[in-house]
């Protein structure tokens, strides 16, 4: 079904940031747009300002002064909500609260023709018991916009228990038509940007919680060695710590406790001390004034060892092998592939058979497989990388039988190959293997629950939050064999549930079958 032609009215209530963004998006592609806000003179600011970043995209060249004149003669503020009965869609984008948007919708359904189409931008709330109790449910679905919504490719097009598909259709096609990329989901908590992301913000709550890292030291790793654009406290201060938790704790409630979403007593803490982030001026870091940002933990200059041994092991950091050969260090190969996997912890001895790096004092390096490397005597564990050929940094830590000239060796050889080298306490599965392995379960959950199909799952985590590469195309470069061992070790060190791997991952594993073509 094609999306909604131009010359169809677009009605927006709420002038706020979102809805004068999504406002400004209908309205630069072709429609009249009516604003409406419930709050006196919210909506005459609201087009003031939509008018206002029109006048800075033609100084910028970005949009042609002819178009932008005759978009301002298709934008008006309304006084009521009877105002936008002309519109052949409504969308709908007040504040978080039930209550308030059924009254909204309640409204519009009385005062728009039936063949109105009524989206909410929600990113929270069920489209379901948003549409209860409306006489025509079926044409109410979500369209939900990420911030800033003129800039953000995405657009999740969540349906409702009783969304009419057609409508469903509709927005997305007129999202397209918008030039936004729309993805269809089913109305589950979080969607997909939301619900898939919420390991990258738990697990960096959990290894703090625990004391492995500090919150620096956490970003540093998941921006510099997994390529994550930005690191999960510094988002959270971004988008308000108030906002994340509330939005993880919607997720946890709305799925009835599952331990998979739990909130943690840290968040807590900061909202309650009211360290909100930027906007309060301090959230997990300090801002404004003189404030400076605390660096990473980065270990000191070592002398890298003349010559280690490969035996096999690594899948996730493969490639780092190359970088220090190319750096000098004499290799001794003994296996040459990454599919090659160790075959437990514990089971090396001197002059036998060995996996991982073998540095020259017998010490091993080890990519982790989830088990603290103090199972595994003088062993230093290494944590996965994104990319790497474009990592800049490596996380490390040492099992408590670690040699301090293990562990001396294993940061010159990493630093030999061009890596800052952060150094953590030995926590399972230490920083991005956790976070990867618990971002790629919850993409396949999501998927095995028929939510959203495994391509849209993926689009939607790159371009709603900017991961280096979607969830399931991860778990396919690693693994699901990996992804799922690494999930069976993290629960046994977890009890309770947090990190049961998905069926289907586990069905994946045994068959070796695609997480891109479930």
């Amino acid at each position: 079904m094609a999306g909604l032609p131009v010359s169809t009215p677009v009605g927006v209530v709420g002038s706020g940031t979102m809805g004068a963004g999504i406002a400004q998006v209908a309205l630069v592609a072709g429609h009249e747009v009516r604003l409406y806000d419930a709050q006196d003179g919210a909506a005459d600011r609201g087009v003031a300002q939509i008018l206002a970043r029109l006048d800075r995209l033609v100084e910028k060249g970005r949009l042609d002064p002819a178009a932008a004149d005759a978009a301002r003669g298709r934008l008006t503020a309304v006084a009521s909500l009877t105002d936008l009965a002309p519109s052949g869609l409504v969308v709908e984008a007040v504040v978080e609260h039930l209550p308030v948007k059924r009254e909204v919708f309640g409204t519009l359904e009385k005062v728009c023709a039936d063949d109105t189409i009524l989206a909410t931008n929600t990113s929270t709330l069920s489209v379901t018991a948003i549409a209860a109790g409306l006489h025509r449910p079926g044409r109410v679905t979500g369209m939900h916009f990420f911030n800033p919504a003129p800039l953000m490719a995405l657009v999740e097009v969540p349906a409702g228990a009783a969304t009419d598909p057609e409508v469903a259709q509709t927005v997305a096609d007129t999202a397209t038509a918008w030039g936004k990329t729309p993805v269809r989901c089913a109305s589950t908590p979080g969607f997909v940007a939301n619900r898939v992301a919420r390991p990258f913000y738990g697990e960096a709550m959990q290894v703090l919680e625990e004391g492995g890292a500090d919150c620096a030291t956490i970003d540093a790793v998941l921006t510099e060695a997994a390529g994550f654009p930005m690191g999960p406290f510094t988002l959270a201060d971004l988008v308000g710590n108030d906002v994340n938790l509330a939005v993880g704790r919607s997720v946890w409630e709305q799925t009835f406790g599952d331990p998979r979403y739990a909130p943690f007593v840290a968040q807590q803490q900061v909202v309650d001390a009211g360290w909100l982030g930027r906007k309060t001026g301090r959230g997990w870091y300090e801002y404004g004034g003189d404030a400076e940002p605390p660096g990473p933990r980065t270990a000191e200059p070592r002398t890298p060892p003349d010559q280690v041994t490969y035996h096999g092991g690594f899948t996730a950091c493969f490639g780092l092998l190359d970088r220090i050969a190319a750096a000098g260090v004499s290799m001794e190969r003994y296996d040459t592939g990454p599919a090659a996997q160790r075959s437990g912890p514990g089971e090396f001895e001197p002059g036998e058979s060995a996996y991982g790096i073998e540095l020259p004092g017998g010490g091993l390096v080890l990519e982790t497989t989830g088990e603290p490397a103090t199972f595994d005597g003088d062993a230093v564990t290494l944590d996965w990388v994104g990319d790497a050929a474009t990592a800049t940094r490596v996380c490390l830590a040492p099992g408590d039988g670690c040699e301090p000239g293990t562990l001396d060796q294993a940061i010159g050889l990493f630093q030999a190959a061009g890596l800052a080298v952060s150094v953590i306490d030995d926590v399972p599965g230490l920083i991005v293997a956790r976070t990867v392995c618990m971002l790629v379960n919850e993409a396949v959950d999501l998927v095995a629950r028929g939510e959203a199909s495994a391509p849209d799952v993926d689009v939607a985590m790159r371009l709603g939050t900017g991961y280096p590469r979607g969830p399931l195309t991860w778990g396919d470069l690693v693994g699901p064999e990996v992804v799922a061992d690494v999930l069976g070790t993290l629960a046994r060190a977890y009890p309770g549930g947090r990190y049961r791997p998905s069926p289907l991952l586990v069905r994946a594993a045994r068959t070796g079958r695609s997480l891109r073509s479930l």
